[in-house]
């Protein structure tokens, strides 16, 4: 039914992200599925035009992604060709959704916190996903409520 299961990782939220692992690999095991993992990384914009921000600054932007999804691929007990993972740069929700549809995935899972009014007042990138999506969304909620920094 799911060949390809598309799994968006917030590295900064390691519980919420555990969930839809977790969820999405028996979903894999079930189906024969494959699995990617992918983290979006905001862009970085200088503030000022007098602003200067050193190439090996640009470069290194993802850098932390890409380390704390190859842990959390590497603790999936799935074989390792049918997990891949990504990380993309840009808005969190429309880089899941071009994730998915360059991927063709036909399932994404989502981990999402318990509503709060957080959630109410600035919406969510999971609901953004459920919007917008061309594939079926599983939003799979945690116990930890969202909260404005």
């Amino acid at each position: 039914m799911f060949q390809r299961i598309l799994v968006p990782i917030d590295v900064s939220d390691p519980e919420v992200a555990a969930k839809a692992v977790e969820d999405a690999t028996a979903l894999a095991k079930s189906y024969g599925s494959q699995l990617r993992l992918v983290a979006v990384v905001n862009p970085m914009v200088a503030v000022s035009p007098m602003e200067y921000i050193p190439q090996t600054t640009y470069d290194a932007v993802g850098e932390f992604e890409r380390t704390e999804i190859a842990k959390i691929a590497a603790t999936i007990n799935l074989p390792k060709d049918r997990i891949t993972s990504e990380v993309r740069e840009g808005g969190t929700y429309p880089e899941v959704l071009a994730a998915a549809e360059a991927w063709k995935a036909d399932l994404i899972v989502i981990g999402a916190h318990k509503r709060s009014m957080a959630t109410y007042l600035l919406g969510s990138t999971a609901a953004a996903v459920v919007r917008h999506a061309k594939c079926p969304v599983l939003v799979l909620r945690g116990e930890e409520k969202a909260h404005i920094f």
